[in-house]
């Protein structure tokens, strides 16, 4: 899999959001005004309006997803905080890692429990860090035999703060945390 969405595969509104290539920060960002007009306007309807719709929450995750994305991150918040799902967790725990509260982070990451997406997220996580020397906070990515949400909250902060050194690895595994995510809560929303 490679570390973008493919833009074809979306609905045409959700599609050019995603054409632009994102490398979001580890930390809360500046948000993208030029593309606010765009997020507000979408709606679920609006945004899946190709496809049918079988799971309305994902769908509302996928609308989550793209305002983290662009680093909205209350827009995202009021999203998340506003379902009961694992995938609600999923992005609540990220939102809250990117805005530097990591114990809030990891609250949110006990509530996802075991993901789906975390064996993909292993395996690519995996690929890009075997691709570098990595000091010993990254270190923990080639000896885990499973992804650990823990671990990474842990080297983001790290990064945050100064005390490592591949912040740009931190971030392409975040980014393909948030594709991974936004994939699986598409496919939920259309039912594949």
């Amino acid at each position: 899999m490679s570390t973008k969405s493919n833009p074809r595969s979306y609905p045409s509104s959700v599609a050019e959001l995603l054409r632009e290539k994102r490398n979001m920060p580890l930390g809360p960002g500046t948000p993208v005004e030029s593309v606010k007009p765009v997020l507000g306007s979408l709606t679920v309807e609006r945004a899946f309006s190709s496809y049918g719709i079988v799971d309305k929450e994902s769908a509302r995750l996928c609308l989550a997803g793209l305002w983290l994305l662009y680093d909205y991150l209350e827009e995202c918040h009021v999203i998340a905080q506003s379902l009961e799902t694992k995938e609600a967790a999923y992005w609540h725990a990220i939102l809250h890692r990117r805005e530097g509260d990591f114990s809030n982070s990891k609250y949110w990451f006990r509530r996802v429990g075991e993901h789906q997406t975390f064996a993909g997220l292993h395996e690519e996580a995996k690929k890009l860090s075997g691709k570098k020397k990595l000091d010993d906070a990254f270190s923990f990515l080639s000896k885990q035999s499973r992804w650990d949400p823990f671990a990474f909250v842990d080297l983001c902060e790290k990064c945050v703060r100064g005390r490592a050194a591949d912040e740009d690895l931190a971030r392409q595994i975040q980014q393909v945390e948030w594709r991974l995510l936004f994939e699986y809560c598409h496919q939920k929303a259309i039912g594949h």
